[in-house]
C-alpha cells in the first residue's frame, strides 16, 4: 500500500536529511502495513514473496502471538535490494514513523557501500520470486510432501558455506607447459653435462621424486585442500536429481544473500543507530517529540548482564572512534604515552572522525570492527566484562574484567557468524565412495544431537555413508549415518573413538 500524504511528505524530508550528512543510499520504497501483513511479510524475511514452507508458517504464528501479547513490535523492516523496500507500521505513532525513515535510509546506505554486501544480489526480490515460481511447480510434479521434505534437509545446512569464497581469486587450470614443467621439478638446470651427476646426485632426484609423487596423490584427492562451502560440494557431486539440485543450488544462493547480515549485525545496526540518532536530535525532531523519541530509542539500547546488544555496540564504538580520530587519540604517540593526567586532556584538533566512521562502515565486518577498534577504556565505561550465572544468588556476576579475554570471548562468538568450522575433506573416504567432513575444533565441543541430525541430512543429500571427525574432550571421535537403500530417513547413526 502506498504512503499516506503526510507520510510521503516526511519521508522526503527525511531523506533530504539523510542525504544532507553525506549518506549514499540506493532508492528506498516504503510500503504501508497493518500489523497482521507486516508480520506476514516479517515471517517470510522481509519478502513479499516466498517459496510455501513450514517455518514460514511457524515464524508468522510466533510474531503474530508476541505482538498481541505486548512482548514484541516490529519498528523497521528493510531488504537489501535496489531499489530497497522498507514497510511501515499504519498503527506506529509519527515519532516512530521518523525514527524508522531515518534508521532505513542508513541501513540502505550500509547496504550499498559496505564491501561485505558487494557480491550480495541486488535484485533479490526477483529471485526470491523466481524461486517460489519454481518450488511450486516442483510441489505440483512432485508433491509437497516429497519436496518439503528435501527443502527441510537443504535448511538443515544452510549455514555449510564459506561466507569468504565469493571474495576468493578465480582458479584457473595450469597450462600445459606450466603442468609439463611441474612434472620436471626438483632436478636443477645444469648448462654441462658432466656436472649433473653432481649438482642432481641420485638421492636428490630420489628423493624429489617421492616429493612429487605425494603430490600428485594429494591432487587427486577429491577435494584436494579442505573445502569450506560444503553445499557447493553437494551441488557438484552428489547424486541428486534435477528438480533436488535445483533447490539445493537456491538454498545456497539464499544463504550467500544473507551471509552479510551475519556477519555485519553490529555494524549494521550500529550505522543505523548512530544517524537516525543524528538525523532526529538534530534535524527532525519537533519539541514535543523529544520525550518520546528518548523514551523509544533509550529502550532499543539497554545493556543486560552476559548479552550482546549489537545496537548499543554498535553505536557507541562508531562514536568512540569518531571521538578518538576527532582528537587524535591513536597512533603511536598515543600509545606510547604513559601519562594519565597528559591522556586525560589529550585533544590534536584532527577532526578526522566522520571521515574515519565511513571508512569503517565501508572496508569492515564485525570481527575486524571488533579487532581493531575495542578498546579497554571502551569496555570500562560501558561495563563490558565477561559474566556467568550464580545460581545461589539467581543473578549474573562478573567473572572477568580482563580485557584480553572480553575481546577474546566477543570475537569467538562473531567468528564464522557463531557457527561451528565444518569442511569437506574427503569425497571418497576410504575409497568408498563415502563423504568426510572435518570439524575444526575451537575448544567447544558440537552439541551432540543437532550433530547427529545434521549430519543425517548431508548422508540423505550424499545417498551414501557420511562421517564427521570431531574431537570430544580432547579425544577424537568419528560419527557416521549410513542412509537406508529403501526408506529415506531410515539409516543407522554410529560413533566411535579414534
Amino acid at each position: 500500500m502506498s504512503l499516506p500524504l503526510e507520510l510521503a511528505k516526511l519521508k522526503d524530508e527525511i531523506k533530504g536529511y539523510a542525504r544532507g550528512f553525506g549518506l549514499d543510499f540506493f532508492e528506498v520504497i516504503f510500503e504501508f502495513l497493518d500489523y497482521d501483513q507486516l508480520n506476514a511479510v516479517a515471517s517470510l524475511g522481509g519478502f513479499p514473496v516466498r517459496y510455501p514452507h513450514w517455518r514460514f508458517g511457524m515464524e508468522y504464528d510466533q510474531l503474530s502471538k508476541t505482538y498481541t501479547y505486548g512482548l514484541q513490535k516490529i519498528y523497521e523492516l528493510v531488504i537489501n535490494n535496489s531499489p530497497s523496500y522498507a514497510y511501515l507500521m499504519k498503527s506506529n505513532a509519527m515519532i516512530d514513523q521518523k525514527l524508522v525513515m531515518a534508521h532505513v535510509y542508513a541501513h540502505v546506505d550500509f547496504f550499498k557501500n559496505n564491501v561485505w554486501f558487494s557480491k550480495t544480489n541486488r535484485k533479490m526480490i526477483d529471485s526470491m520470486a523466481n524461486h517460489a515460481v519454481k518450488i511450486r511447480g516442483y510441489m505440483d510434479r512432485y508433491g509437497v510432501d516429497r519436496v518439503e521434505g528435501f527443502i527441510d534437509k537443504c535448511l538443515s545446512l544452510e549455514n555449510l558455506i564459506d561466507p569468504f569464497l565469493p571474495f576468493a581469486p578465480k582458479k584457473h587450470p595450469p597450462r600445459e607447459d606450466e603442468a609439463e614443467k611441474k612434472k620436471e621439478v626438483g632436478r636443477l638446470k645444469v648448462d654441462r653435462q658432466y656436472l649433473d651427476k653432481f649438482v642432481n646426485p641420485p638421492e636428490f632426484i630420489e628423493e624429489q621424486r617421492k616429493k612429487l609423487q605425494a603430490q600428485e596423490v594429494k591432487e587427486k584427492r577429491d577435494p584436494s585442500e579442505p573445502q569450506k562451502d560444503v553445499l557447493q560440494y553437494l551441488l557438484r557431486n552428489a547424486p541428486l536429481e534435477g528438480w533436488e539440485n535445483d533447490i539445493l543450488a537456491m538454498a545456497r544462493e539464499e544463504a550467500y544473500y544473507y551471509a552479510p547480515q551475519w556477519q555485519t549485525k553490529i555494524m549494521n545496526e550500529g550505522w543505523a543507530s548512530y544517524w537516525h540518532s543524528r538525523i532526529m536530535t538534530e534535524k527532525a525532531l519537533k519539541d514535543s517529540e523529544i520525550i518520546d523519541f528518548a523514551d523509544h530509542h533509550s529502550g532499543v539500547m539497554s545493556m543486560q548482564p552476559g548479552k550482546v546488544n549489537p545496537y548499543k555496540i554498535g553505536v557507541e564504538l562508531y562514536r568512540d572512534i569518531e571521538e578518538r580520530w576527532n582528537t587524535g587519540r591513536f597512533g603511536k604517540e598515543w600509545d606510547e604515552c604513559n601519562d594519565i593526567v597528559v591522556k586525560k586532556n589529550w585533544d590534536r584538533k584532527l577532526g578526522l572522525g566522520r571521515q574515519k566512521i565511513f571508512e569503517v562502515r565501508r572496508v569492515c565486518n564485525d570481527v575486524t570492527f571488533i579487532d581493531e577498534y575495542l578498546t579497554p577504556e571502551f569496555c570500562e565505561r560501558f561495563k563490558l566484562y565477561t559474566y556467568q550465572f550464580n545460581r545461589r544468588t539467581n543473578q549474573y556476576e562478573i567473572a572477568d574484567r580482563d580485557f584480553k579475554k572480553i575481546k577474546e570471548k566477543l570475537l569467538f562468538g562473531l567468528a564464522n557468524m557463531g557457527q561451528p568450522f565444518v569442511y569437506v575433506a574427503d569425497g571418497n573416504y576410504l575409497n568408498k565412495g563415502e563423504l568426510l567432513l572435518l570439524h575444526k575444533h575451537q575448544g567447544v565441543d558440537l552439541d551432540s544431537r543437532w550433530t547427529r541430525e545434521t549430519l543425517k541430512n548431508v548422508g540423505e543429500i550424499w545417498r551414501r555413508p557420511a562421517n564427521l571427525e570431531t574431537e570430544v574432550d580432547g579425544q577424537k571421535k568419528l560419527i557416521t549415518y549410513a542412509p537406508s537403500p529403501t526408506v529415506s530417513g531410515a539409516g543407522e547413526c554410529s560413533e566411535k573413538f579414534l
